[in-house]
């Protein structure tokens, strides 16, 4: 049995994952109110009128397709470098916010605006590949 004791410094770790819960009901929410102010009810996911409810849907939906492998990358980087991965997870959550706000506009070329937010995902990407690599014996 093997046993893993992690540093303390985890825990920033642990607050950035509960941080990127926040930020993805903070999200949800403005779906919720868009869908209200256009009147466009459940089920539909889209409409072929409202492009500003499309876009706010998809800024949610383009996050939650990406949030699996940034809490992978956060949490098994974090193991190793856990202040560098927490930092590089709160770059990458303001950097959501910001992607969702460039789509709101209803003008999804300004969701580009968030784009610094690949920053702290190939950081976590990097940090995390390498403490694979380490395990593996490579480096």
């Amino acid at each position: 049995m093997a046993t893993i004791v992690l540093a303390k410094e985890y825990g920033y770790v642990v607050l950035t994952g509960i941080s990127s819960a926040f930020m993805l009901t903070y999200l949800g929410i403005r779906v919720g109110v868009a869908r209200k102010k256009f009147k466009i009810q459940y089920p539909k996911m889209y409409d072929d009128k409202e492009i500003v409810f499309n876009c706010v849907q998809r800024a949610h939906q383009n996050t939650l397709e990406n949030y699996p492998q940034f809490l992978m990358l956060l949490f098994l980087g974090g193991l190793e470098h856990p202040i560098v991965c927490s930092l590089a997870g709160l770059v990458w959550i303001l950097g959501r916010i910001v992607y969702a706000h460039g789509y709101y506009t209803g003008d999804p070329s300004k969701r580009s605006r968030g784009g610094f937010a690949y920053l702290g995902l190939f950081t976590l990407l990097g940090v995390t590949g390498k403490m694979a690599l380490r395990l593996l014996g490579v480096v």
